[in-house]
């Protein structure tokens, strides 16, 4: 067949299928109880050849109109796939990816801060974001802990010696409540004398390479008065009262010690391993999201200074959901999320925020499970509140499926007879899900710069 037979073909065909959607309806039809859908004119069209499309009077590249076919497909995907964002604004995660490209090359450690639930306990969902963000822009490390683990980490195995207070914004336990002096996991340990850290990361086959080593140590702490002296390789000292921290740089190794002494708060040990990428984990057991303005505006800032925060993720609401009855309970929650996302604005105002919002979740009745009735009103009240706040919002709610999946994912093994709690495949699997709408992010990112460039690589 020669070319001319070819186009004229080409052209005959895509001249049926803009007819057909001319007469089509463009919502659903309905034939023998089957929903079928066509494109719409707009869509036909914009498949017709790219060699005849114009800019500015001039005939665009086959180049530069797969470039622009390939930013439209990752746009679809952004704005309406089953993993999309919501977004406050067009490009909001633009200045995040341009600090990423360049942190190797500035030779600096950029944060991404994951608050949660007990969803995240065990390191979950933040393990496979962590693996793509430090795949793509390097570092390692296990990242940021408390000097004394209260809930199970599987990337560390951590001893600490010597008499501390529990000081937390959250949970049942023995924790002392402490005017505001929480720190940036929202829990410190208060110290008056001397402990001792002895740590080493796991060498458990699942845990990725990168999270097993570090030659980076520093620790964040509030000096409360007088000398506070820390020792790993060398002996460090701070004499004045506030928010400081202490750096040790070395070789990379599994397992460090450490010796305090003073009269202070010990907010976070940071373990991180060359430039790039630091993924934090930071489980908040039975926590409904409304612990952050609980803590000090002016001390969290402080805090954040020290460690160079690009995103703050805060995945919640599970916990308050088999609880919301009522429209005017979900206005009260969404209210109070509010708060704590201008609070975070406030303390560190050059990070992005993306909140994270429930699963589905629900319980059996009659045999047959059933979502919580307010759970979709609160998804839908929840985007909206993020967004208002100048948020982003990702829904593991749409993620898994929607209204009533749950059940599926329980009988598939991805999550607990509780119809709550991801299991460990679950988790995986949520976690590969927000990697892949941060890396197509990111694509539709580096497509848009390189048609500004021209469609220079």
């Amino acid at each position: 067949m020669t070319a001319r037979k070819i186009l004229i073909f080409l052209a005959s065909i895509i001249a049926v299928l803009a007819c057909i959607a001319l007469i089509v309806p463009k919502d659903e039809v309905n034939i023998a109880g089957i929903k079928m859908r066509y494109p719409t004119m707009q869509s036909v069209l914009r498949s017709v050849n790219i060699h005849h499309r114009t800019i500015g009077g001039e005939t665009e590249t086959p180049e530069m109109a797969q470039l622009r076919d390939s930013i439209e497909y990752y746009q679809t995907l952004i704005d309406e796939g089953d993993i999309r964002f919501w977004l406050p604004e067009e490009n909001y995660f633009d200045s995040f990816w341009q600090t990423a490209e360049n942190v190797q090359a500035d030779g600096r450690t950029y944060r991404i801060l994951h608050y949660g639930d007990s969803q995240i306990e065990m390191d979950h969902i933040t393990s496979r974001l962590r693996r793509y963000m430090q795949a793509t822009f390097g570092g390692g490390g296990p990242g940021m802990l408390p000097v004394s683990i209260t809930t199970p980490n599987p990337n560390i195995h951590l001893g600490t010696s010597g008499e501390m207070t529990h000081l937390a914004s959250f949970g049942d336990s023995n924790a002392v409540r402490s005017n505001s002096n929480y720190g940036p996991m929202m829990q410190s340990f208060r110290l008056e004398g001397t402990a001792a850290l002895s740590l080493r990361t796991s060498s458990h086959k699942n845990i990725d390479t990168p999270v097993k080593t570090f030659d980076r140590v520093t620790l964040i702490f509030n000096n409360l008065g007088g000398t506070v002296s820390a020792t790993a390789t060398t002996t460090q000292k701070s004499d004045h009262k506030g928010i400081h921290s202490l750096s040790w740089n070395g070789d990379s190794t599994d397992r460090i010690r450490l010796r305090i002494n003073g009269n202070t708060d010990l907010y976070a040990l940071l373990l991180d391993c060359g430039s790039g990428i630091a993924v934090d984990n930071i489980p908040m057991r039975g926590c409904s999201g409304q612990q952050f303005t609980l803590v000090n505006e002016e001390k969290l800032t402080t805090a954040y200074k020290q460690m160079d925060v690009g995103l703050i993720i805060l995945q919640f609401g599970g916990n308050s959901v088999p609880y919301i009855k009522t429209t005017e309970a979900i206005e009260t929650y969404c209210r109070s999320l509010g708060r704590q996302i201008d609070h975070l604005h406030r303390c560190c105002p050059d990070a992005k925020i993306l909140f994270v919002g429930p699963s589905d979740m629900g319980r059996r009745s009659g045999g047959q499970f059933q979502t919580y009735a307010m759970l979709p009103p609160l998804v839908d009240s929840l985007i909206s509140t993020a967004l208002s706040h100048n948020a982003a919002y990702w829904s593991i709610y749409h993620a898994m499926g929607g209204e009533n999946s749950m059940a599926d994912w329980v009988s598939q093994g991805y999550a607990g007879k509780d119809y709550i709690h991801f299991s460990q495949r679950g988790a995986d699997l949520m976690g590969d899900r927000l990697a892949e709408a941060f890396a197509n992010s990111y694509t539709l990112y580096t497509l848009r710069r390189r048609m500004e460039k021209g469609g220079a690589e």
